[in-house]
């Protein structure tokens, strides 16, 4: 297990980045609410989501961090307390005992990345900064990985019939936050055996069911996003064969033709004809999305959008195919890097479904 946290250097120069932002509109000073964004500008993770944490950016000027204590170690140039809770209890409304100590800071025209009076809505704008993810952040997104590297691994050495869909996961829960060395936020979506997908359930798992884990380790703001699938007794079917082979083949030409400039839409277009409706198999779902400090965000991978692959994107595929016959389905994700070249994988656990 080893710590892995922002480059306190990077974090100033995404100050810099988003300084120049504000100029281009017009703004004076950022307001930073939500603490994914404080950490990501100023390198100060705040654990608690039961308070809240600031950073004021100016145009000209020092970087504040407002926050409930005084952390060392960060890219802002100086912290600001405010009382959070009396005697150990929360105070009721944190966000105006935040701002109290926040609002003399805010000169001229204020931009925010939350819905505040006389403020301008700035998400846009951070949505844009952060999709091309710095080396500092890859190498978190990195971390999030071999969280659930971990879960896999004991989902391996437990996966045998019998066992509660429950018990695995709290298996695999305990195995992937050991590994991040505290804790990791939400989990991911589905821990059945012989359907798509869900949470899991009071209910032993079947020989022969395909067990399908997407997991979502979140470490300090930032997310993965990877699914593995099993087969329960570790004798797959010639069907649940052939429907792996199809969906390696299809990671195949995802690895073979993602490039800065491909269409995401495109590429869910030719994976969809790849898979969807081989041996009367269904792929009803995206192809994939981007991953960092929200779990979907761009470039997304699906018809709805048409976005384009960009250099420093990082994102998931997940490409499955699913029926009765496969006794659920088969879904594997991988997480890519966008380099001006091509892809660099950064998920490596193996894909073998025994």
């Amino acid at each position: 297990m080893v710590h892995v946290s922002l480059d306190l250097n990077a974090c100033r120069d995404r100050q810099r980045r988003l300084r120049e932002r504000l100029r281009e509109r017009g703004l004076d000073t950022a307001l930073i609410m939500d603490r994914r964004l404080v950490h990501y500008f100023t390198g100060y993770w705040h654990y608690s989501s039961n308070t809240l944490v600031a950073a004021v950016i100016p145009f000209e000027g020092p970087v504040t961090l407002v926050s409930p204590g005084e952390p060392e170690g960060t890219a802002a140039d100086r912290c600001l307390t405010y009382q959070a809770n009396r005697l150990a209890t929360l105070v009721d409304d944190q966000a105006s005992a935040l701002l109290a100590v926040a609002r003399p800071l805010l000169a001229g025209a204020v931009g925010c990345d939350w819905s505040q009076p006389g403020t301008t809505d700035i998400k846009p704008i951070l949505y844009a900064l952060r999709r091309s993810k710095d080396a500092d952040e890859v190498a978190i997104i990195r971390k999030t990985i071999a969280c659930c590297d971990a879960a896999y691994a004991k989902a391996r050495e437990l996966l045998r019939p019998g066992v509660s869909e429950m018990h695995l996961y709290a298996q695999l829960l305990a195995s992937a936050s050991e590994e991040a060395g505290e804790p990791i936020g939400e989990f991911g979506n589905d821990f059945q055996s012989g359907t798509p997908g869900g949470l899991p359930r009071q209910r032993a798992v079947e020989e022969g069911e395909m067990a399908i884990y997407d997991l979502t380790a979140i470490y300090r703001g930032y997310c993965c996003d990877l699914c593995r699938s099993f087969v329960v007794g570790g004798q797959p079917s010639a069907a649940q064969r052939e429907a792996y082979r199809l969906i390696m083949d299809a990671f195949a030409h995802i690895e073979a033709t993602v490039k800065p400039g491909k269409s995401c839409r495109e590429l869910y277009e030719e994976v969809h004809g790849m898979l969807d409706g081989q041996h009367g198999w269904r792929f009803p779902h995206h192809l994939g999305h981007g991953i960092g400090l929200n779990p979907h965000e761009a470039p997304r991978l699906n018809p709805n959008w048409d976005d384009v692959f960009q250099p420093g994107d990082t994102f998931t595929a997940e490409p499955g195919l699913y029926s009765e016959e496969l006794k659920g389905g088969i879904r594997i994700e991988q997480n890519y890097l966008v380099t001006e070249h091509g892809l660099e994988r950064l998920s490596d656990f193996p894909t073998e479904i025994v």
